[in-house]
Order: structure tokens, then sequence, then C-alpha cells
């Protein structure tokens, strides 16, 4: 991932569960407890993500197939940029990287906007080359937003947000990296699985 101002585009070697009736994200109300959820367990503890399947549904299908074939299980977090961004689901440790299925159509354009704490897919400068690889986001990243529906415009897709366990995205954050934002020490995803499931 290139910094536009901080980035200009991914590089693809590319619960606190809401207790309210509703959560306000982008401006836009979205209703709590219909979505699935899903448990990232990493090598530092767990993370809980739930997926907006109503705002991006190709996306969610797309993460959740690769879910229930086991691909993320033995990834590690390859990618992590203090202040910016932590990225995974595509590289097992040694940077060795799996092969994923074909690439999705970019959903960017669904009014949600990369916050704090959001899940978002991973892509080259093609915006629809989101295969497997996605990153939670550790500040507000509105450079990554959908713009327009061009090259440089169309953004990075949010499909999910960090519901608990993000602590444990700081952890991650915050770990020593080398050449290529590259974690010295590999940042394991154990497995990841649907622990509530769309209703």
């Amino acid at each position: 991932m290139y910094k536009l101002g901080k980035i200009v585009s991914f590089v693809a070697v590319v619960t606190t569960i809401a207790l309210a009736p509703q959560i306000t994200h982008a401006g836009k109300q979205m209703k709590a407890g219909k979505n699935p959820v899903v448990r990232i367990t990493t090598n530092m503890g767990t993370i809980d993500v739930e997926l907006f399947a109503h705002k991006a549904p190709v996306t969610v299908e797309n993460f959740l197939k690769y879910v229930a074939d086991g691909f993320y299980n033995g990834t590690i977090f390859h990618r992590v940029i203090s202040g910016f961004m932590i990225q995974g689901g595509g590289m097992q440790p040694g940077m060795v990287r799996k092969p994923t299925h074909d690439p999705i159509t970019n959903e960017a354009d669904n009014g949600l906007s990369n916050a704090t704490g959001t899940i978002a897919m991973a892509r080259t400068s093609d915006p629809h080359s989101a295969t497997s690889q996605f990153f939670i986001n550790t500040v507000d990243n509105t450079s990554l937003d959908h713009k327009s529906r061009s090259e440089r415009g169309w953004g990075y897709t949010v499909f999910g947000k960090v519901i608990n366990g993000m602590d444990v995205v700081r952890t991650i954050e915050q770990t020593p990296t080398e050449r290529g934002d590259v974690p010295k020490k590999d940042m394991l995803i154990e497995k990841v699985e649907v622990v509530k499931p769309k209703s």
C-alpha cells in the first residue's frame, strides 16, 4: 500500500457488541444485531468483526467464502503501519502468498467511510482487483473513501467494523516492523470463524 498524502494505492502482495439498537456510521444509521459476526483469532488475542452484508453484499459473501474454506487460518498480518492500518489475509509466514479466487467488484460507493476500526478490502491500483486481503483502519482514513467512479477515485470497500478486540488491533499496530512494513515477529491469524450467522 502506498501512502496518498498518506497513500495512493495498495500493493497486492496484494465485544463490546453495540448495545444500542442502531449504529451510526459515515452519516448513516444501520441496524445492529442483524449482521454476521466473525472472530479473528490471532496469537495476540481475538478480534470480533461485524460484517455489513446489506451495505457490501458482494464483498461480505466473498469474505465469508474464504472463511468457510479455512483460507485465512495460518495466514499473517503481513503489513503494519502505525497510525494507519494493519493488513492481512493473503500471506503465510515467510511472506508466502496463497492462491485466491477471482477478484470481486469494488463496492466502495456504498456510503461507508474508512473510519477507525472499520475493515476494508485491500487491492492493487485496479479498483476491481480485491481478492482475499483486508485491512483494519487504526485511524480515520477518509482519503481511502469513494469519491468518483474513476481509477483514482474509487476508494477501498468498507464491509464491517471491529466490535470487540480493538486493543488487539492496537497491539498488532505497535509491533516492530522491518523493510516493507512487515512485522519482525509473525502476527499470526490462527483462525477466522463465524460466531454469529446472518439473521
